[in-house]
Formats: structure tokens, C-alpha cells, sequence
């Protein structure tokens, strides 16, 4: 239906309704931030994890940039460790790794919103993290290795 042909139908006295269609999101990205960070892809259509594996941050960047220049439909959930209620008993040098972390989610939700592209920032708390390989396995049916990181960017996005 053309411009003109919308305006001869609201002359007329008819309702008219255009539906755009929205493009779907095709991937799940999980982002557990660090030195060693932690990416996953969830492929949203196929219900199964693409990639597991550890990246540096700034290989992460680019990727998630690429995506999203290429025109892949992504949502990005970031674990923020800003968010962290408790690190534990004598855990001083556990606190000031959290600082340079703390400073990588931020940096993390900056890229996002400049990139234009969706996003959650997730509480540690909300996730089930920490999964060994085996449960890993068992939970995912994912059979590559694996680390701790890996697994954990990938527990932020398992299943949605």
C-alpha cells in the first residue's frame, strides 16, 4: 500500500493499520567481563549455544561491534559485577579486582548504548554460575573445552 493509496483511506472514513515487521533477534550474546573474558553465542532459533570460549576484552568489542555492523539481529547480557552484594571473608584483594571489573562493565554498558544495541546488565546473583565441565555439559549439551569464563558467559544465556 502506497502513501497516497493510506491517505484515500483515512479520506474515506476507514481504519488503517501498517505493520512493520521486527526483526527478530538471531543471537544471544553473554559477556563475563575480566582479563580473561568470557563470551558466549546462544543461536535463539536452533535453542542451542554456538559458541563457548575466552577471548581478550577487546576481541569481545570487536566481535559484538561486528555483529551488530553486519546487521545480526543481538541482545547482550553482561554479567556487572557492580551489582555484587558480598565478596566473602577476607577478601580485600578479591574487592580490588572487582574495581578494574567494576570499570570494564561500565565500560561495557558506554559501548552498548553508543553502539545502539540491547542489552542487559545482570547480577551475579541472578545467575548460575560457576558450573563445572561436566555439569556444563550435562546442562548445555555443549561438548567443546571449556574454562570457567566460558561457561559463565555462557550460563548468562543458556535457554533464553
Amino acid at each position: 500500500m502506497m502513501v497516497n493509496d493510506l491517505k484515500s483511506e483515512k479520506e474515506k472514513g476507514l481504519h488503517v493499520t501498517v505493520s512493520v515487521p521486527v526483526p527478530q533477534i538471531v543471537y544471544v550474546v553473554g559477556i563475563d567481563p575480566g582479563i580473561n573474558t568470557g563470551l558466549a553465542l546462544y543461536d535463539k532459533q536452533g535453542k542451542k549455544l554456538t559458541v563457548v570460549m575466552t577471548v581478550q576484552v577487546h576481541q569481545a568489542f570487536e566481535l559484538v561491534k561486528r555483529m551488530n555492523q553486519d546487521g545480526i539481529k543481538i541482545f547482550v547480557r553482561v554479567e556487572d559485577a557492580r551489582k555484587r552484594k558480598r565478596y566473602g571473608p577476607n577478601s580485600n584483594a578479591k574487592i580490588q579486582g572487582a574495581g578494574a571489573i567494576k570499570i570494564q562493565c561500565r565500560q561495557w554498558e558506554m559501548f552498548l548504548q553508543q553502539e545502539g544495541i540491547s542489552f542487559d546488565l545482570v547480577a551475579p546473583a541472578r545467575i548460575k554460575t560457576k558450573v563445572d565441565a561436566k555439569k556444563f555439559k550435562i546442562i548445555t549439551g555443549w561438548a567443546g573445552r571449556t574454562n570457567n569464563h566460558g561457561r559463565d558467559a555462557a550460563m548468562l544465556v543458556y535457554g533464553l
